[in-house]
């Protein structure tokens, strides 16, 4: 096991395969592919609702009905109950390409013709097939529909682009349609009888009358590329919408014969999807470009508007960086978007907004992707200057101008960084000071130049007046980095020269010459070190201060595609086209770790908190998420990770995590066990010496022990509760922790119950299950148990069980016999407690148990010899122990500040 392991992958939406909509009570619900999984959103939001888990192939066709979701995936045909596989049907030989529910039957097609007849009747799905159809040779099925009201019946279209009518019961053809010389891509039923929709590869859609062979209407699409999507308008419009390659989403007046509208730009690659809602004129599409969009007639010129979407990345993220404080992560792609991503709640995840696309598209009459900015290629940002103005600078590719963004409102900035050198070139390196007021970009010509972020205005610029044409680097700036106080500025260019600079005289410090190419750089603020990538595929760190080189890594194969530092500077991860994922440790000069992935890493990213890695991998459209491993384990487990040159092989984040999608199936308990034992945390075999060991509980928890009496003043009420002028007739009746209701007897039963519960009072304080559990665990000496079930109990439950350890009148303390079960109940939770200090385990909960039992039972120990033998000798081991953890802290701060005073 290595220090990273797979977690899960977001920003996937959807791929090329159509959906599947199901009604369920009021509500309606998509069911999209995710490659491997399949994700089903509530259309109320388009929020994420169940989650399927990972299938060994990629789904190839979706069918749902009522609370079973169907998926085909290379030759098998997985059924689904929510989100928990129940069957898999496996009776293809190749792979299946379709499916359609047909009643309580499903129907399977693969590319060979076969066509299978699958139940769901009952509670027990048979794995074998009711039926089987063979198609002819030269009939390759493309699509797959029912004609309402045509009972048992189906119809297939074909890649040659003929028709068939079959019954599925009998199992014979009925007949055979010629087609249109062009291939049928899909194929719908429409609200009339005895009509559909046929979309062929040539742009043209069909509206026909099966019954009498009849062409009703035709119309082209003015794109070019085959029709790949058709919907009716079911809420009384005659309104017919098609999809096609071009993206474009066509809405065709079936009465007037013409076309009605166009949403033009609806998506940035082939529509699969559409889909009119019952009775509503809302229309929902999918695309290959990662998105589903909701659209809604409601307009005066009947056009439609976006109503709600989700999407991703539509072209593989080439820059990722962690932001908030770990919580989101920025990441701009070769779609020209640049986008947030919430690893804590998918639903905030959102593209930055570039300011009026689509008016400016249709005002020029151009296409949304020339209007958008081109591929970022590089940008950096200052949390601490959010709220003040624009806090991200982004360079695109083959563009002379940066670009800043204000993301507390997730929009481009008013303001455009335009470099005053002689010559335009590209920028290809930027970097924003670390007060958030200064960005600095660095030119393809050598030219670096600082900005006022706040204004805009230029700043000065950087000039080597040793350079034969005064510019700062004689060739391009690869990189540029800004020490945390702003009294350097570092800068690399591609011929391999290092500068330090005076940040505010501009003046140049210092320079040294590594001997070869820099492909990358990147600074550390808190220690001062550079690292940078050189085109042998080594990585070099640089002492700014004493301008030396202090390590030197080696070990990937292929072009070094990103690195990056951790928070803290001790380690320093590296990706490469080779597929490797190195980490190195700066200060044992190491690799500790090394792993494989089948899809190389073009960005990474570590969060401050060390504990998630986020990758991008070539040719993928979302962002994968790897948990840190390393903090759960202990110190002596480091050692195990040192595998120099090895390079362990492991399998990509999915985009269903280990718990599921749905907080339904990830709170059973199976699932939490599966959680843990699927992350194989390591636990440590023995716990290390002079060390405390936390009980991870909330801290409202044991906190709330220590101020109990603060809470019961606090919550109480104002008044007594008042009774109603006219209270209803009502029996009786004796209140029940489980809800049943019980009516009161009479009188005298109850005299004599209350009797008899007098008389058991004792026995029921000593049988209770807190000290049955305590008498228990003194026996065996083992006290694991009744940690556990006092750690489970509320702060007033645990407060009732203590003070029911005892009841009896202060007065009467001296009286009580020490031989007495109170007093050994009592004896017995201070052994408990002396055992737990000992061992230092739970510590800051057990802290809160000791204080809470003191301020209830601290008289009766005062007041019996036996008992305060116990309180003297828990008050020595608790003096031990703090004395051995003030050490430990004395000892910890003198290493830590020997570390930060060293250098390397």
């Amino acid at each position: 096991m290595g220090i990273f392991e797979p977690y899960r992958a977001i920003g996937y939406i959807t791929t090329d395969v159509p959906f599947s909509v199901r009604r369920l009570g009021t509500e309606t619900f998509v069911t999209v592919s995710v490659g491997k999984a399949w994700h089903s959103y509530n259309c109320a939001k388009l929020t994420l609702f169940l989650g399927g888990p990972q299938l060994p192939k990629k789904i190839r066709s979706l069918a749902s009905y009522k609370d079973f979701t169907i998926a085909a995936y290379g030759n098998d045909i997985g059924v689904f109950k929510r989100a928990h596989q129940v069957t898999t049907w496996s009776r293809h030989q190749h792979k299946v390409n379709l499916l359609l529910v047909f009643g309580d039957h499903v129907l399977s097609v693969d590319i060979k013709g076969n066509l299978f007849i699958w139940s769901l009747r009952g509670d027990e799905l048979n794995l074998e097939p009711v039926g089987h159809i063979l198609l002819d040779d030269k009939f390759t099925p493309t699509c797959i529909m029912h004609p309402d009201t045509y009972l048992n019946k189906i119809i297939i279209g074909s890649q040659e682009g003929q028709l068939q009518l079959w019954n599925v019961n009998t199992k014979k053809k009925l007949f055979d349609f010629t087609g249109w010389n062009s291939s049928v891509c899909c194929c719908v039923a429409s609200p009339a009888l005895d009509v559909v929709a046929i979309g062929c590869s040539d742009g043209t859609i069909h509206v026909h009358n099966v019954r009498y062979d009849e062409e009703i209407v035709s119309f082209t699409h003015s794109e070019r590329g085959a029709v790949t999507a058709l919907s009716f308008r079911t809420d009384g419009q005659p309104f017919l919408a098609s999809g096609g390659s071009s993206g474009v989403i066509s809405i065709w007046n079936l009465e007037k014969r013409r076309l009605q509208s166009v949403i033009r730009e609806a998506h940035d690659g082939t529509i699969i999807s559409l889909h009119f809602f019952a009775n509503e004129p809302v229309l929902m599409s999918s695309s290959a470009d990662n998105s589903i969009k909701m659209w809604i007639f409601d307009t005066i010129d009947g056009d439609a508007r976006l109503l709600r979407f989700r999407s991703g990345h539509s072209a593989p993220p080439l820059c990722l960086r962690f932001y908030g404080n770990g919580r989101y992560i920025l990441s701009a792609g070769q779609d020209r978007a640049f986008r947030l991503f919430s690893i804590i709640q998918e639903q905030q995840s959102r593209e930055l907004s570039q300011r009026h696309v689509t008016k400016r598209a249709k005002k020029l009459r151009a296409r949304e992707e020339e209007i958008k900015l081109k591929p970022v290629i590089a940008f950096d940002f200052a949390e601490i200057r959010e709220r003040d103005w624009c806090n991200v600078v982004t360079c695109h590719m083959d563009t002379p101008q940066a670009y800043v963004w204000r993301l507390q409102n997730f929009v481009i900035g008013e303001h455009i960084l335009s470099p005053s050198a002689d010559i335009q070139t590209p920028i290809k390196a930027c970097a924003i000071s670390a007060c958030g007021n200064f960005s600095i970009l660095g030119t393809h010509g050598g030219w670096i130049e600082r900005f006022n972020l706040q204004s805009g205005i230029s700043r000065g610029s950087y000039n080597d007046i040793s350079e034969s044409r005064q510019y700062a680097h004689d060739g391009e700036v690869v990189g540029i980095a800004c020490d945390a106080t702003n009294s350097s500025m570092i800068s690399a260019g591609y011929n391999g020269d290092l500068k330090v600079w005076d940040f505010k005289g501009r003046e140049l410090r210092s320079n040294w010459n590594v001997g070869k190419h820099v492909i990358k750089l990147v600074y550390h603020r808190v220690n001062g070190l550079l690292a940078t990538v050189l085109e042998d595929m080594v990585i070099q760190l640089y002492d700014v201060v004493a301008l030396r080189m202090v390590r030197k890594f080696e070990g990937h194969k292929d072009r070094i595609t990103d690195l990056c530092f951790s928070d803290d500077g001790k380690w320093l991860l590296s990706s490469s086209m080779d597929g490797s994922l190195r980490i190195f440790d700066v200060i044992l000069a190491r690799q500790i770790d090394a792993i494989s992935v089948d899809v190389p890493i073009t960005a990474l990213s570590l969060s401050p908190a060390m504990d998630v890695l986020v990758t991008s991998h070539v040719d993928q459209n979302g962002v994968h998420l790897w948990v840190n491993q390393a903090m759960f384990s202990g110190a002596s487990k480091m050692d195990s990770y040192a595998s120099g040159n090895q390079v362990m092989s492991v399998k990509m984040p999915t985009v269903t995590s280990n718990g599921g999608a749905n907080k339904e199936e990830t709170s059973s308990p199976e699932n939490v066990n599966a959680i843990q034992n699927a992350y194989c945390i390591p636990q440590l075999d023995k716990q290390m010496p002079n060390l405390i060991t936390l009980s991870l509980l909330p801290r409202s928890q044991w906190q709330s022990l220590t101020n109990l009496d603060i809470i019961k003043v606090r919550n109480k009420p104002v008044e007594p509760p008042k009774q109603p002028e006219k209270a209803p007739f009502f029996l009786p009746s004796v209140p029940t922790l489980s809800g049943q209701i019980l009516f009161e007897a009479d009188s005298e039963t109850t005299a004599v119950k209350d009797k008899e519960k007098m008389k058991n009072q004792k026995a029921v304080v000593l049988s209770s299950q807190f000290i049955l559990l305590l008498n228990s665990c003194v026996e065996t000496k083992n006290f694991s148990a009744f940690t556990d079930y006092i750690k489970g109990l509320s702060p007033s439950a645990l407060d009732l069980e203590l003070r029911m350890l005892q009841i009896v009148d202060e007065d009467n303390l001296e009286k009580l016999d020490q031989r007495q079960p109170e007093l050994q109940s009592i004896g017995m939770l201070l052994d408990y407690l002396i055992h737990e200090i000992s061992c230092r385990n739970n510590f800051e909960f057990i802290q809160a148990v000791i204080k809470l039992f003191l301020k209830i039972h601290g008289e009766t120990l005062r007041h019996h010899s036996m008992l305060q033998e116990k309180a003297k000798r828990l008050l020595e081991v608790q003096s031990t122990v703090w004395q051995k953890i003030d050490k430990m802290f004395q000892s910890a701060r003198c290493m830590v500040t020997f570390l930060s005073n060293s250098q390397f």
